[in-house]
């Protein structure tokens, strides 16, 4: 009977030890991953996706929804119709490997699936243009931390297009849905009048 050199022993015994290490370590983590798997499935390519651009110089100034400083840098800012692209849905464009965040909204979004790309200065914005380009949605962000930050801001008309078609998309919890509605209702009550529409974000 031929016998295996000891080497050729020892490597397979290291082999089958892997294996079953890798084993344990696959019945660990299988539920996370799973989890992770669920919650990107509906992750991918969206082709044509219609797109224009804007920069600081123009109405909405050099803040964000959140108030913070537009994004110029690897991650750029983006502002869509929230209840179309919520609040930190993070994608790349396909055709230039830009990758953007929504952390912005535009008045005259609301109803459209256009996406208004930052850029730091005039010159790229018009350079931009408006472009049809494929776009892989890297993460979706949060209809419900989209909804709280609009919800103050429910005495102006489009956004109160963008809560109720929040709120006809999911479900959401008491105390969001509770105050959404309860800011509706101040701005239904409200004798002020409307401010000037814009393409950014109304406070």
């Amino acid at each position: 009977m031929l016998q295996m050199p000891k080497s050729l022993n020892l490597t397979i015994v290291v082999a089958f030890a892997c294996v079953l290490v890798g084993c344990a370590e696959q019945s660990v983590v299988q539920k996370p991953l799973a989890a992770v798997e669920a919650a990107n499935s509906h992750l991918g390519r969206m082709p044509n996706v219609r797109t224009t651009a804007y920069t600081r110089v123009e109405k909405g100034g050099r803040r964000n929804a959140l108030g913070k400083y537009l994004s110029g840098r690897h991650v750029m800012s983006a502002a869509s119709d929230w209840s179309r692209f919520p609040l930190g849905t993070r994608f790349r464009i396909v055709s230039t490997r830009e990758e953007y965040i929504i952390d912005d909204y535009g008045t005259a979004l609301v109803g459209t699936s256009t996406i208004d790309l930052y850029k730091p200065t005039k010159l790229e914005m018009k350079r931009w243009g408006a472009r049809n380009v494929d776009i892989d949605v890297l993460q979706w962000g949060s209809d419900e931390k989209s909804l709280q930050v609009l919800g103050p801001r429910a005495k102006h008309a489009q956004v109160q297009k963008m809560i109720v078609a929040l709120q006809k998309k999911n479900p959401v919890s008491p105390s969001v849905a509770s105050s959404s509605t309860q800011s509706s209702a101040k701005a239904a009550n409200s004798r002020q009048a409307s401010a000037k529409p814009s393409s950014r974000t109304l406070d």
